[in-house]
């Protein structure tokens, strides 16, 4: 399969049959992991800079099918850096009280503030792919929710927030894999659930709800990243790299300091 870029043009319809999960950009594992322990260095340098000056904020958005890789690239990617100024919220199904309000309601609050970076393991798109894949609301329901969608981030853009959206795209085969590894691994039993089994027999519905979002709701301020995420080495540092790229493209800056001259510390 021809290799594909990370970013789909704007503007035109994605097919995830274009895009090879085994992708390896012509790496090698080793070569890709000297080149991350490089960018994790730069990463912590930037965060600093973003948590210091306090004027921005970066909002990363990862969604993928069961066993994707969320949990492990969250994990891989962001352990250099420091927790105070990062905040991970993982959506799991909406409360009584979410479903009282208006689907955005719940993830607005957990958006970052300035000088934040903020990790959302799920998000807001899914209203548009569990709730349009099961038939939770009606087809006119979640069909206006891609503008909703596209309206609230447009709003984050334009108050300094920067947004980089994951899709971990693995094949049904991988999937299979890290299936057969929980069940065969009494330490991962947790992470298994029959329920995983039912989403897995809706493969090709949930292809096709991806597509959608990827096409409908991808733009420059708000752009759909699609990994290659059969190996993790790879996606890892393909994750690195554009949030390194993303950080330096925001011309961060430790703020100014005071006049400290003829400062003396007292005993």
């Amino acid at each position: 399969m021809a290799k594909q870029p990370l970013v789909s043009p704007f503007g035109e319809s994605v097919s995830l049959k274009n895009f090879d999960p085994s992708e390896t950009g012509d790496l090698t594992k080793d070569a890709a992991r000297r080149e991350e322990v490089k960018l994790e260095k730069r990463f912590t340098e930037l965060q600093e800079m973003l948590y210091a000056q306090g004027t921005q904020s970066l909002l990363v958005v990862f969604q993928a099918m069961d066993a994707g890789g969320k949990d492990g690239a969250i994990e891989k990617v962001f352990d250099q850096v420091n927790p105070q100024g990062v905040r991970v919220t993982s959506f799991k199904q909406p409360t009584p009280e979410d479903l009282a309000h208006d689907f955005l309601w719940r993830i607005h609050h957990h958006t970052p503030p300035k000088g934040y970076i903020g990790i959302f393991n799920r998000s807001h798109y899914e209203d548009v792919l569990i709730a349009r894949v099961n038939n939770l609301v009606p087809p006119a329901v979640w069909e206006k929710r891609y503008e909703h969608i596209n309206a609230f981030e447009r709003l984050l853009a334009d108050n300094g927030t920067r947004i980089l959206k994951f899709y971990l795209h693995i094949d049904k085969d991988e999937q299979k894999k890290r299936f057969q590894e929980r069940l065969d691994d009494p330490a991962k039993h947790w992470k298994f659930s029959k329920g995983d089994l039912v989403v897995r027999e809706q493969w090709d519905q949930y292809m096709t709800a991806y597509e959608a979002i990827l096409t409908r709701c991808h733009f420059a301020h708000a752009p759909w990243h699609i990994v290659p995420a059969n190996k993790k080495w790879y996606r890892d540092y393909v994750i690195t790299q554009t949030i390194v790229q993303t950080l330096q493209d925001m011309q961060l800056a430790f703020p100014q300091a005071e006049d400290l001259k003829g400062i003396v510390i007292p005993d």
